[in-house]
């Protein structure tokens, strides 16, 4: 659903060195520094006492300049390892956190249980966070949280995602790089392999991902600010770092990406043409659907969909196209697209659209089936009456 003006905030993620929790959180406050206290102060809040204390540093990354984020243990410190996913649950939610922090942070938590659950064939109430039940990672669950309320109803986007390789060491001994957590929660994710190997994207990274990201490649942006967060791993031929270019959307819009599904028939009635749009058109996911007559080989006539889908839909949508038309082939591709929001009304009995355009001008569009002239100047008047201010 389209988000209001004031929350047209968009921020990919350019994860050119990996994603871990710590590097997205300082990324996030190095580009938004007004986050910084609160931030913090959640931070604080679910650890207990003698911890130690979170920190947020200036640093260099292979020349580069970054911020880092993390905790500074205390001496004798309690230990915190292998927490069950319940028992990080309640922590989280007993904590006196700001509002909307502990939603955010145990949905990530949710995220990571679900798919050890899956992995390791248990219950997630039996799940045990073996690789991030310290301290630090607990933090780093909750100031993404924090991240998350504070930026409620802005939108994420994320590069393809650096691959890695080899192993890594872990409570369960040797695992491959991705880890299997990390692999299961981000399916449907782009991957690069840039020869680096090691773990370039750890399970909470991938979780927070997955929580957050929506879409592929950014839409158009207005740049507003940057912020590069490093990891504690140095990286021989590039800085390890992960940069959050936070920005404004052009219009007050939401933007979004959709996937554009096409294909064309050559030997179906006009009839069934038009029984397999309407059913077509059904279809959850299905945003759009319009049709147009070509010529194609031999120069016979034949009609041309385009479907409008969304992506978590497209599988769904593409079976439905091979068994409602005659096609034998469907193409698709992605797209950016940026909706104005629309609110309903009425006016004089007759429901309009009323949509905020950039500068403030609000324009109304009549909703056709309300208009009941009796000819098309009367319903014609009706339009323009009704879509006055």
């Amino acid at each position: 659903m389209p988000q209001p003006a004031e929350a047209c905030r968009h921020i990919h993620l350019d994860a050119s060195g990996g994603v871990a929790g710590d590097m997205f959180v300082a990324a996030l406050l190095d580009a938004l520094p007004d986050l910084q206290a609160r931030v913090l102060a959640d931070a604080r809040a679910v650890l207990p006492p003698g911890a130690g204390e979170p920190f947020l540093e200036g640093g260099t990354s292979n020349a580069i300049r970054c911020k880092r984020f993390g905790l500074k243990p205390a001496e004798n410190a309690p230990h915190h390892h292998a927490s069950h996913f319940t028992e990080m649950v309640r922590l989280i939610e007993r904590a006196p956190l700001h509002p909307g922090t502990a939603s955010h942070a145990v949905a990530i938590l949710t995220v990571l249980a679900k798919a050890e659950a899956a992995i390791h064939q248990v219950p997630i109430a039996e799940v045990h966070f073996h690789e991030i039940g310290d301290w630090d990672s607990l933090l780093d669950v909750v100031a993404a949280g924090s991240i998350a309320a504070a930026l409620e109803g802005a939108s994420w986007s994320v590069s393809p995602l650096p691959l890695g390789g080899g192993l890594v060491r872990t409570r369960h001994g040797l695992l491959p790089v991705p880890a299997p957590a990390t692999a299961e929660i981000l399916k449907g994710f782009a991957w690069r392999d840039d020869g680096v190997s090691g773990e370039r994207v750890t399970p909470t990274g991938a979780a927070i991902l997955r929580h957050l990201v929506k879409a592929g490649r950014p839409p158009a942006l207005e740049l507003e600010a940057v912020g590069t967060g490093a990891g504690t791993r140095h990286l021989p031929e590039m800085p390890n770092i992960l940069r959050a270019m936070v920005a404004r959307l052009e219009a007050p819009g939401q933007a979004e990406r959709i996937t554009v599904l096409s294909f064309e028939v050559d030997d179906m009635t006009g009839e069934e043409i038009g029984t397999a749009c309407d059913r077509l058109r059904a279809l959850d996911g299905v945003l759009d659907l319009s049709t147009a007559t070509r010529r194609g080989k031999k120069n016979r006539p034949m009609e041309s969909f385009r479907l409008l889908v969304r992506p978590d839909a497209l599988a769904a949508v593409q079976a439905a196209c091979l068994t409602e038309t005659s096609t034998i082939g469907l193409r698709w591709h992605e797209e950016s697209r940026l909706c104005l929001i629309r609110e309903l009304d009425q006016r004089d009995g007759i429901r309009r659209k009323r949509v905020r355009r950039p500068g403030g001008v609000t324009t109304f569009k009549a909703e056709s089936d309300d208009l009941t002239g009796a000819s098309l100047a009367e319903r014609r008047r009706l339009a323009r009456q009704c879509e006055e201010d």
